[in-house]
């Protein structure tokens, strides 16, 4: 059966103490609002509608960046999570197949998750997703009866009894598309919070006749964000997680702790990865590849057998390919080096090629920005770069070429030739002396004025 996905983003959470709406702040580089859309989007949904209110501008920008599908509704005041929902009828007008409803700062619920919700829909006409919670304070109570859930009872509405009860709402629902819009026009705000409660469709639903279950996940997979605090935690969980999956996977982390993945980073089996490194959005490492300490890595792919650090820094665009070696201080953006390349200290390469073979030496700068517009650097195979070399973009140093060190770079180098741009060396005999001397006395003039 087909999916429509609706995600709540409207609130502006005001416990995080920021101007951004609360689905903007980041957890692993991307988004909470990303972390959400990944998860619905495991269902293959027909339709995304995403509804914002605080921000919305931006939260619209973050949304379709990531799947320029998706349809922006306005919760322009908010009145609740069903008044929400119900603001996605017109968008969803006409759509056939179930509804589910996801939240935008709750970042973890995992595509397994919402598998095992799919299929409990095919025996019930609604669907909740409850869990166990360890404290269940102030969480809407699931009021169940064998596999059937009775109704969702808010914590400010809960009798003592139903206080007592553990198995706690997510806000997660599923069901046809038909029956909530159906069940949310009978919602009404008679209640403490004077709010329309997307949770009260479950008792029109079982007074309709219709039937309804809750299926359980871990408590972990629920975790909101409503304040620093949390996403901090939520930061935590998900670096926890992703560092067991990469051992899992075959990736040696010497000190896990120390280790920081961004939301999409892939790491292939056999690498190695040192400690304190930090993976930005975007990033492919191969198989066997060595990631060594202190690193910073962001929109880069690294092939096999490559070698990154340390201190080194990898910018988007940045492409090594088998074997290629980028050492200490050195930084790497939107260029790429060729198989058995290597820069091993102290050297930006930027908007380049760098051939096979090739050896970029100590202190080397493709200077590649004139204050508007970026140039290309090209370095062809084999060539042998002399430490300290500028390269004025763009500019092109051919196969099996050679700088000089402490070369100036502004014209093409023809493959085999050797580059020499230096300034005569003129040795002025005791003029060191002199100076120094010099300045010596106008010091020790100071340091008498001063007293």
């Amino acid at each position: 059966m087909s999916i429509n996905l609706v995600i709540l983003a409207a609130g502006k959470g005001t416990r995080m103490k920021s101007d951004s709406a609360k689905v903007l702040h980041k957890v692993a580089g991307a988004p909470l609002l990303i972390h959400a859309m990944k998860a619905g989007t495991s269902l293959e949904p027909q339709n995304i509608v995403i509804v914002a209110g605080h921000e919305a501008d931006a939260v619209s920008a973050a949304a379709l960046a990531y799947d320029e599908s998706a349809q922006i509704v306005l919760q322009t005041e908010q009145k609740g999570t069903g008044h929400a929902v119900l603001c996605t009828k017109d968008a969803l007008q006409g759509a056939t197949g179930d509804l589910l409803v996801l939240y935008g700062d709750t970042p973890f619920i995992s595509p397994e998750t919402l598998d095992t919700m799919h299929s409990a829909r095919a025996r019930f006409d609604i669907v909740v997703l409850g869990f166990e919670a360890a404290d269940p304070a102030r969480y809407g109570r699931l009021v169940m009866d064998g596999n059937t859930l009775e109704r969702i009872v808010e914590f400010k509405d809960a009798s003592d009894e139903e206080r007592d009860i553990s198995f706690c709402n997510s806000g997660v629902i599923l069901c046809s598309t038909a029956h909530m819009f159906e069940l949310l026009a009978q919602v009404t705000n008679d209640n403490a919070g004077e709010e329309y409660y997307l949770t009260d469709i479950i008792g029109l639903a079982r007074a309709a006749g219709l039937s309804a279950t809750a299926v359980a996940c871990s408590e972990a997979e629920t975790m909101g964000v409503n304040s620093r605090a949390d996403l901090a935690a939520a930061e935590a969980a998900f670096q926890a997680r992703a560092r067991a999956d990469a051992l899992e996977a075959g990736v040696t982390l010497t000190a896990p702790e120390t280790v920081f993945f961004a939301h999409d980073t892939y790491v292939g089996p056999d690498t190695i990865i040192e400690p304190n490194v930090i993976f930005g959005p975007e990033v492919t490492i191969e198989n066997g590849a060595h990631i060594r300490a202190f690193s910073h890595l962001e929109g880069a792919h690294v092939s096999r057998g490559a070698v990154v650090g340390p201190y080194a820094r990898l910018r988007p665009g940045a492409e090594l390919s088998e074997n290629v070696h980028v050492g200490n201080f050195v930084e790497i953006k939107n260029a790429t080096l060729a198989e058995g390349a290597k820069a091993n200290h102290l050297t930006y390469i930027g908007d380049a090629t760098i051939g096979e073979g090739t050896n970029i030496g100590a202190g080397t700068i493709t200077c590649n920005y004139d204050g508007v517009f970026k140039h290309h650097t090209h370095i062809g195979a084999r060539a042998f770069i002399g430490s300290n070399t500028m390269l004025i973009a763009p500019v092109s140093v051919g196969d099996e070429a050679m700088t000089a060190t402490g070369a100036i770079v502004n014209k093409d180098v023809p493959d085999g030739a050797l580059a020499i741009s230096r300034i005569p060396q003129d040795n002025k005999l005791n003029l060191a002396r002199k100076l120094f001397d010099t300045l010596r006395a106008k010091k020790a003039r100071q340091q008498n004025e001063d007293e």
